[in-house]
């Protein structure tokens, strides 16, 4: 009997340890913040703490987001982050000679608005009024558009006299695949397509096709461009892909925000300067991003641009921005637009 009541008390107590030691981090620990909101600013400092559930005693935390750790005095975060957009936030709990690991996911977005541009025509040179142009891109002064698909017609890519519009070269591709953008790197021109989940590698000068590569996280092919190293690529969402030149592989990506709210759409795209110029999709205007953070830093309005074109059934949209080192332009046009633009971009 003595040992009955000993033993059951005993088992009670064994029962709720093991319990204890079965909990998970997030059963003991939660990370919160003032206002209860989880969308902030980059280089904001935020009141932070961590709600804990079972009383325990904790010794130390330390936050971090992208294997960056974060600075924190008198229980406010400094939210100072290199990529912006979704993040998660990582808390390292020390607690009665343990350690626990609780992540919050959290929006952070650009510290400032973007500021307004718009544009001086500097040129008009002539342009297919049959090209579906998806990108465009200078080298050596010399112009290299791809197109998409439409009725018919083949989307190709071609190498083009840009003052008098004469096709120098051309490649088309098979039927059944959409072209989409291009960039040159490493006498290499690549090219995406939109849905086929496929690109291509051409040696620059014959387009003989070298290679071909299968996407990976990102969705569809829309826009290339590159910055002497990597290549980055959008696919009409959220986010730009970096892609490791040799091997086409998405090693990581950066989101498109502003002040207000995370941004898409992204199309046709060129790298100049630290700052990706983007063709927002549908619209008559381009972003220019910071590549390494993914903030947009400024609007550019293109109104007007396609009332200089001749009207006709197929007119599309604004698409195609390239720039010319040598000249220190842009150069713009349009799906089946006559003309080509060569602008200047300057603050409104």
């Amino acid at each position: 009997m003595n040992f009955i009541k000993f033993f059951i008390p005993l088992a009670i107590a064994t029962l709720f340890l093991a319990c204890e030691g079965d909990l998970k981090p997030k059963q003991l620990f939660e990370i919160e913040f003032a206002g209860k909101t989880n969308e902030f600013r980059n280089l904001d400092s935020v009141a932070v703490s961590i709600k804990n559930k079972k009383g325990k005693t904790i010794d130390n935390v330390s936050y971090s987001i992208d294997g960056k750790k974060l600075q924190i005095q008198d229980d406010k975060l400094s939210l100072d982050v290199t990529r912006l957009g979704l993040k998660e936030l990582k808390a390292v709990i020390e607690y009665e000679g343990n350690t626990a690991e609780i992540t919050k996911k959290i929006k952070i977005l650009s510290a400032t608005a973007p500021e307004i541009y718009t544009y001086e025509i500097i040129n008009e040179y002539p342009h297919d009024l049959n090209a579906f142009t998806q990108g465009l891109e200078f080298h050596n002064d010399t112009l290299y558009e791809s197109t998409g698909s439409g009725g018919n017609a083949k989307s190709f890519i071609r190498k083009i006299d840009f003052k008098t519009g004469k096709i120098l070269q051309q490649k088309d591709l098979a039927k059944n695949y959409f072209g989409e953008g291009i960039t040159i790197l490493n006498n290499k021109l690549y090219q995406l397509t939109w849905r086929s989940s496929i690109g291509f590698v051409y040696r620059l000068q014959d387009f003989k096709e070298l290679n071909s590569f299968q996407y990976g996280e990102s969705k569809e092919g829309w826009g290339l461009c590159n910055d002497g190293k990597m290549i980055y690529k959008s696919d009409g969402t959220e986010k730009i892909w970096l892609l490791d030149p040799e091997t086409l592989t998405e090693i990581s990506h950066i989101e498109i925000v502003t002040n207000k709210s995370i941004f898409n759409k992204a199309n046709e795209l060129e790298y100049v300067d630290g700052k990706i110029y983007a063709n927002v999709w549908q619209k008559e205007s381009m972003m220019i991003i910071e590549a390494e953070s993914g903030a947009i830093v400024g609007v550019i309005n293109m109104a007007g641009l396609k009332n200089k074109v001749k009207k006709h059934k197929n007119l599309d949209v604004l698409n195609g921005v390239a720039y010319n080192p040598t000249r220190g332009t842009f150069f713009v046009t349009g799906k089946n637009w006559d003309k080509l633009f060569e602008i200047k971009i300057k603050k409104k």
